[in-house]
């Protein structure tokens, strides 16, 4: 017998089984949506009094069970009349729903494939067990903490109550995501089984006491994990959790952890008054400034993984060819290889050559536990002294020097040797694209492909492209950047791009800072606690300040004239170089280094305060970021915002450069400029995108 709802399907056997089947009409992925849950406590108050022996819950769509709630929900509660009361409605909705679940009558069993996150697993959770089907696509997590809040259908109380409270709360404070197999040995799910035994898992265990029973044993914890429950351990345990918090995310930009850990402190062990204020705690949360701003990047973050679905058919991606074995052609041979793609890497060194392949050992022995899969990856790395890959290549890309006469050579060269259809990419980070592409017969294959350091940690690319980019090409590298699991982001081609345009007015207002007398890690403690991740001090030290000084005379120097006005490259810049302390690499810049790690010193430094030092760092980064949205170096301010945070890692609590000047009024952040520009010169004299951003801000 079958019964359809709007997104779901009821099934049931002549045994008496029921089967509820999530498909949320009109999407490739499950979300619990207000209708979705409404429904569903429907049908479950329909079958809780039934004859049903079993229930299963699962889902309809290819490798996605349900990633989470309906985060286009959450910005809505903000327009309403009282959005805490109806935040906290929607959120009091899904704990009944939830509880509905676990108190049903006869056994209850989620079956998993595909992703299973936050409200997902919550209501996995609240199944009697959970059955995780054995694919790579198959993940669980509680990734909640990410857009500013924490579980909130009753998963702070059931995590901990199946797993412990490290384990619960390592998995909700980090956000992190873990495989079926590594959620089968948290005791996260029951078993872990075949495709081939899938769909018929559950009627095994429902035949077979033996399962049931191991499974109810497993979950049940030993006796002195309940003790750190008891009130005299809990605030203990508190501390413990807090102090480790504090080392990434501090409580007035990201109040998420700190509110999830006190919630535990203040009622851990006692269920119903848990489950009241994690409602009311959630409701809180996702009404206010941080929440909001968080599901913003999350908004973003998928305007840029939509780019990587191509309008027409880009060319297909087999082969790709890096030519530059040094720090950012290595790991980018590297990171390709691991993503699946066969890739030859050249260099005229051998010993660079030599040191990839070392890399790349080092390199998945930490990502990846399997050897034998270690050595296809390995066989997919191939050393290329004489260049003979370009013959293969599907892709090129040169990440060579910052030097214009160097590209155009490798392009010349590689033009005579690659097949018609091969696309060029260079990892350039600030030549403009038609400096380079004036050796070539064919221009319009070469696009820009600029990668951030380090490749593996960081999400963006920016796509370059000039007027003579074909969109085949667009589209291609677009393509490409999601298949090797990153974000592209469309720049133009102007010096500097997008990123380093706007970050290198904030890096040099640091170093002039710093020629002024003030210590580098009052620098960027001031930065920090604007929030940024790291200090543009440390920044320029970790990027190398030759790296920087290279940059910046590009962006400084006619005919670049972008920002040949408003920079001027402090002297000190030019002589640190020259003493050779480049940086972390020379473990000697600003900062000596031990280990890889800043030795910072304590200094009695009594001039400017941090909120004058963040002043100055953080307005010649969105006098920067306002010229760029004016000159179209990006469509939209929506692009910047995603490029500036995924690209330095800009505080995402606050939604972006552009956001925040939205917030804090157009014209008052002019005003403040200009003040700047009275006291410290005229690199703070706001830039003409201000005045066409001014009908934006009333």
């Amino acid at each position: 017998m079958k019964t359809l709802y709007k997104n779901w399907l009821i099934e049931k056997d002549n045994k008496h089984i029921i089967t509820l089947i999530l498909d949320k009409p009109d999407t490739t992925t499950n979300v619990l949506s207000q209708s979705v849950l409404n429904e569903l406590q429907l049908i479950l108050d329909e079958i809780k009094h039934s004859q049903c022996t079993a229930l299963i819950i699962k889902s309809a769509k290819k490798n996605s069970f349900i990633a989470g709630a309906d985060v286009n929900e959450f910005s809505q509660f903000k327009d309403n009349r009282d959005p805490y009361s109806e935040a906290l409605h929607a959120i009091q909705t899904g704990q009944h729903v939830m509880n509905s679940i676990e108190n049903l009558a006869f056994p209850t069993f989620s079956l998993i494939n595909g992703f299973c996150l936050g409200g997902g697993l919550e209501l996995a959770l609240a199944c009697d067990y959970r059955i995780a089907l054995d694919h790579e696509k198959t993940k669980f997590g509680l990734p909640e903490v990410k857009l500013g809040i924490h579980p909130g259908f009753g998963g702070t109380v059931r995590s901990i109550r199946l797993l412990g409270i490290f384990k619960a709360m390592n998995l909700m404070l980090s956000g992190r995501v873990v495989s079926a197999l590594t959620a089968k040995r948290m005791g996260l799910v029951d078993e872990v089984v075949a495709q081939r035994h899938f769909e018929h898992s559950v009627r095994q265990w429902l035949e077979n006491d033996t399962l049931i029973k191991k499974a109810a044993k497993q979950q049940t914890l030993p006796f002195y994990y309940s003790l750190l429950e008891f009130d005299v351990f809990r605030p203990v345990v508190a501390y413990i959790l807090e102090k480790n918090v504090k080392k990434r995310a501090k409580k007035n930009h990201y109040p998420a952890p700190y509110e999830l850990i006190n919630l535990w402190k203040q009622y851990g062990g006692k269920r119903d008054f848990m489950m009241k204020k994690e409602a009311e705690s959630v409701a809180s949360l996702i009404t206010g400034e941080v929440a909001q701003n968080l599901t913003r990047v999350f908004h973003l973050q998928n305007q840029l993984k939509a780019l990587t679905h191509a309008a027409d058919d880009p060319l297909s991606l087999h082969h790709v060819h890096i030519i530059g074995g040094g720090v950012m052609g290595g790991d980018i041979a590297i990171w390709c290889a691991y993503k699946g793609f066969t890739v030859t890497v050249h260099d005229r060194r051998n010993e660079v050559l030599a040191r990839v392949i070392h890399r790349a050992h080092k390199f998945l022995k930490r990502k990846v536990k399997n050897t034998r899969t270690i050595q296809v990856i390995m066989d997919r790395l191939i050393p290329d002294i004489n260049n003979n890959g370009l013959k293969k290549a599907d892709l090129v890309i040169e990440a060579i020097v910052e030097d214009i006469k160097a590209k155009q050579q490798v392009f010349k060269e590689a033009e005579n040797v690659v097949s018609e259809e091969c696309i060029f990419a260079s990892n350039t980070s600030s030549i403009p694209l038609d400096e380079i592409s004036v050796v070539l017969n064919n221009p319009s294959r070469l696009v820009g492909l600029h990668f951030f350091n380090p490749v593996a940690k960081m999400p963006l690319i920016e796509v370059v492209s000039s007027d003579q980019t074909s969109e085949l090409a667009k589209q291609t590298a677009s393509v490409f950047s999601g298949m090797i699991g990153k974000l592209p982001l469309p720049v133009t081609s102007t010096p500097g791009f997008l990123v380093n345009r706007i970050l290198m007015p904030y890096l040099l207002e640091a170093i002039v800072l710093y020629s002024e007398g003030v210590p580098a890690a009052f620098i960027d403690k001031a930065a920090t606690d604007f929030g940024m991740p790291m200090g543009p001090i440390e920044l320029t030290d970790k990027v190398g300040l030759d790296i920087c000084l290279s940059v910046a005379n590009i962006l400084a120097q006619p005919p670049h004239a972008t920002l040949s006005k408003i920079i001027t490259i402090p002297k000190v810049l030019d002589k640190m170089v020259k003493d050779g302390r480049t940086g972390l690499k020379a473990e000697y810049g600003f900062y000596r280094y031990k280990n890889g790690r800043p030795i910072k010193t304590q200094s009695n430094y009594h001039g400017l305060s941090l909120s004058q030092i963040s002043n100055r760092l953080m307005f010649r980064l969105f006098n920067e970021a306002v010229a760029c949205l004016d000159e179209k170096v990006v469509a939209s301010a929506d692009h910047l915002d995603a490029g500036i945070i995924f690209g330095t890692g800009f505080a995402p609590f606050l939604g972006g450069p552009m956001h925040y000047i939205q917030h804090k009024g157009i014209e008052e952040m002019d005003h403040a400029l200009i003040d700047l520009s009275h006291n410290y010169g005229k690199r703070f004299t706001p830039t003409i995108g201000w005045q066409h951003l001014m009908p934006m801000g009333r």
